[in-house]
């Protein structure tokens, strides 16, 4: 099957890592319930059971219990209760181009005692020791398109006995991930699970949900949730849902049909899709065969000669960044080479290699 005629993408889409693109089942249901709000023809519960179809749909996604699973709206927000749970003078180790909604909510405990360890990427495994009270960082790095040796992480964490923290947002929807060894993975749903801007899912590991405090509890984090509207009692939800934010309802009626096509398709299929597409572009590069689906370049000139062609793609850390999803095409792959041609001519001739 043609996966790609699920979506409408523009000749020319190469910002996955930016954000995705809604598959056409995604889209409809998005149009559906904004023609019901214009006219106020229903309740908001119906566009509700899109929050627990999506809980459920990352459950699956990241073989966990949709009860150690909770909603939210941002990366950053949702690591709060985590911060808040280190004891003073704790230690954290992150990547040193760590994306800063996994860098921030511990900085900014740092009056009373936190510290954050920053390093290299190839050097992050080797720098969990003793002393690492918390490893937090990303599966797949933003500016770079590295994947983390996750299995390496996960044993070096537990070796000296330190909570892992996960930011699966570049990751989830074309690598396989699951949870395991993991005491958190978040991941926003705008990017590689095509959804819109607004829906954040989460995991936390039962041992994590014992040490943190519920600190943003409303209404939605009640054990019923229309019984927690009014009033001075609370009983909190059991599980995970403890720590759910009130959902942006429309956010989660787009991803809810994304993540559940997701699952149709299987991370699989889409990972070789990816992979063949970002290999063969990096090919054309004169660059080597890698595990992601980002490819990052610092060729001369190749932002401008992409804007010129009509291809959108992003710059971030001074690179030029180009992402590779479902909807790619090996036409958007030929289209990008040729634009880049001239500049991979002058670069030959120059003997530069590239970078």
């Amino acid at each position: 099957m043609d996966f790609a005629e699920l979506w409408d993408p523009e000749p020319g889409w190469l910002n996955t890592a930016s954000y995705g693109l809604p598959p056409r089942v995604a889209w409809e249901a998005l149009q559906g319930v904004l023609a019901d709000w214009r006219v106020g023809a229903t309740s908001w519960e119906p566009w509700d059971e899109s929050t627990t179809r999506s809980r459920e749909s990352f459950a699956r996604l990241v073989g966990a219990d949709p009860a150690d699973v909770f909603v939210g709206s941002t990366v950053s927000a949702a690591l709060v209760p985590i911060a808040a749970a280190l004891p003073d003078g704790a230690k954290v180790l992150t990547d040193d181009v760590e994306f800063t909604s996994n860098v921030f909510p511990w900085k900014v405990h740092e009056d009373r005692g936190v510290e954050l360890v920053a390093v290299p990427g190839d050097q992050l495994v080797a720098a969990i020791r003793p002393g690492i009270d918390l490893v937090a960082v990303s599966a797949v790095q933003s500016s770079t398109g590295a994947v983390l040796d996750l299995a390496a992480v996960v044993a070096a964490s537990k070796e000296v006995g330190a909570l892992l923290v996960i930011d699966a947002s570049q990751a989830l929807g074309w690598l396989p991930l699951t949870v395991d060894g993991i005491d958190a993975l978040v991941a926003h749903t705008y990017k590689w699970l095509m959804s819109p801007r607004g829906a954040t899912l989460g995991y936390l590991s039962p041992r994590l949900q014992e040490r943190c405090r519920p600190s943003a509890a409303g209404w939605y984090a009640g054990r019923t949730v229309q019984g927690s509207y009014y009033g001075s009692q609370m009983d909190l939800a059991p599980g995970a849902r403890k720590f759910d934010q009130s959902p942006a309802w429309f956010s989660f009626v787009g991803a809810a049909p994304a993540l559940e096509l997701i699952e149709q398709i299987g991370v699989e299929t889409i990972h070789r899709h990816n992979l063949d597409l970002a290999n063969e572009f990096r090919a054309g590069l004169g660059l080597p065969p890698s595990d992601s689906a980002i490819v990052s370049t610092n060729l001369a000139g190749a932002q401008q000669a992409f804007e010129a062609a009509g291809i959108r793609a992003a710059v971030r850390d001074g690179k030029l960044r180009a992402s590779f999803h479902i909807y790619t095409t090996t036409a958007d792959v030929h289209q990008a080479l040729t634009a880049l041609k001239p500049l991979l001519q002058k670069q030959l001739e120059g003997g530069l290699g590239p970078g």
